[in-house]
């Protein structure tokens, strides 16, 4: 909790209900529902912090805080199909308040996202995503360079230290190196420091096939895969020098995954759905997601966001779609890609973006536990654009299908178990870690004990980093010239 000597902080909710942005689509509209349920919460939060005798700030860095959200947010959406199985009494009653929202899962993040801060990408004529990033910090950020408010200390603060995040994947970020905001070196340098503490960190190496010559491409693949061991290879279709995307069963995208498997690397993260401003949507489509998954068996495909597309509402599967969640599924259901198949949706900035809206979110878990089954879900949080993922961890961790939506569309129930593996359990296996290991080792690593100390001392930002109004995003689009990051 906060101490006196703490610099004053605004008074934020625990669970960030806002809407934000990971700079890739235009956030959505506060909705009459969440502006409900923030109300809601504060006025909760005035109530109980009075009753227990404590500040309303010290309340919300409680666990009850973040029990008070989940309730507020039942009470405003009606818990028609989804809800939050979160007691009214863990508003007041710390102990069962710390047992609803505190868990032992293995948590594995397999999309977070920082910069680099020791050379000047943003100093570029071309457009990158410095001058976005450079008017929106001051907002929220204390650091003495607007730069280091996305820094990896910041991110090891964000991810590691505020949340339960055990182990996580620092994904690859668009364009060359002198507008890039990272490169290899230093991804593979912050995976180095966190090994340093504790092994926590798996990397992607960016492939960017429009960009290069086929040889070129394939001379860039190898040196991410035997210099900078990195675990899989990140893929933007949607992106292309000119504003043109490409297909994965294109020539282009063929021959990339050809040389992913040949070099040992046959783990592609793909880009899907969230289509990206200034650039053809048409290729954020998951169409092409089947035919490659049934060409390469022995190539395993994350389709990150799941392919969720922010202009379509989440409900029951449509057979027809073409876009978003049900687009995937149809795809792989026209190529024969069963339930035990060589494709994963992982939920990066899709469960951000419905854990506000609880009915589409019990949809849109619901239609990927049917289609692809409990066992090919990941974890992701697109962090750091949202801050910490810890309200996103305990949201879901406490998120539940009524039994009326499961009985009426076939949706298995969410249990600890299922949970379980999406949170970790099935990443582990695709990147082949041991999760008893991993607790294992971490317990009482160097990383372990800074965590419990800075815990003790400090209180979390309860921050949002990204674009939270269509203002904020078009001035992030301006800046880095429409494309993605």
């Amino acid at each position: 909790m906060a101490r006196k000597s703490d610099p004053e902080l605004p008074l934020r909710l625990p669970i960030k209900l806002d809407p934000c942005s990971n700079g890739e689509y235009t956030p959505r509209p506060c909705s009459p529902v969440i502006a409900r349920a923030q109300r809601v919460a504060h006025e909760i939060a005035a109530r109980s912090a009075r009753r227990l005798g404590i500040s309303r700030r010290a309340f919300l860095e409680s666990s009850c805080g973040a029990a008070a959200v989940l309730v507020a947010l039942n009470q405003a959406s009606g818990c028609g199909g989804g809800r939050y199985a979160v007691s009214s009494q863990a508003t007041e009653e710390l102990a069962l308040a710390d047992a609803t929202m505190q868990g032992d899962e293995f948590v594995f993040d397999v999309q977070t996202h920082h910069v680099d801060v020791d050379r000047a990408w943003y100093a570029s004529a071309r457009p990158n995503i410095g001058g976005f990033l450079r008017r929106t910090a001051r907002a929220w950020c204390d650091e003495p360079s607007w730069v280091q408010c996305y820094s990896r200390d910041r991110y090891v603060r964000e991810v590691f230290m505020d949340s339960d995040t055990d182990l996580a994947v620092l994904s690859a970020l668009w364009g060359d190196e002198e507008i890039n905001a990272n490169t290899i070196e230093g991804l593979a340098e912050t995976r180095e420091r966190l090994d340093r503490l504790g092994s926590r960190l798996r990397i992607h190496g960016i492939v960017l096939p429009e960009a290069h010559e086929p040889a070129r491409t394939h001379e860039r693949m190898q040196s991410l895969a035997e210099r900078w061991r990195v675990s899989a290879w990140k893929l933007y279709p949607v992106w292309g020098p000119e504003g043109d995307g490409w297909w994965l069963d294109g020539d282009d995208g063929m021959r990339v995954i050809r040389r992913g498997i040949e070099l040992g690397v046959p783990l592609f993260a793909v880009h899907k759905g969230l289509p990206l401003g200034g650039l053809d949507p048409e290729y954020a489509k998951p169409r092409d997601v089947g035919p490659v998954a049934r060409a390469f068996p022995d190539a395993t495909f994350l389709v990150y966001h799941s392919a969720y597309d922010d202009a379509v509402t989440e409900g029951p599967h449509d057979p027809r779609a073409e876009r978003g969640v049900d687009a995937l599924i149809n795809t792989l259901r026209d190529h024969d890609i069963g339930r035990d198949g060589n494709v994963y949706a992982e939920l990066g900035s899709a469960w951000r973006e419905v854990m506000s809206r609880p009915d589409e979110a019990a949809h849109l878990i619901g239609k990927l536990l049917v289609h692809l089954g409990e066992d090919r879900i990941l974890w992701g949080t697109d962090s750091i654009w949202y801050g910490s993922p810890q309200d996103q961890i305990q949201a879901f961790r406490t998120f539940e299908i009524t039994p009326e939506l499961q009985e009426r569309f076939g949706y298995p129930a969410l249990t600890p178990a299922i949970k379980a593996k999406i949170f970790g359990l099935n990443a582990a296996r695709v990147y082949g870690v041991d999760p008893s290991e991993m607790h294992a080792a971490h317990a009482g690593d160097e990383l372990a004990r800074a965590r419990e100390e800075h815990r003790a001392r400090t209180a979390p930002s309860f921050t949002t980093y990204g674009p939270r109004t269509r203002r904020e995003l078009l001035a992030l689009d301006r800046a880095r010239g429409g494309r993605p990051d």
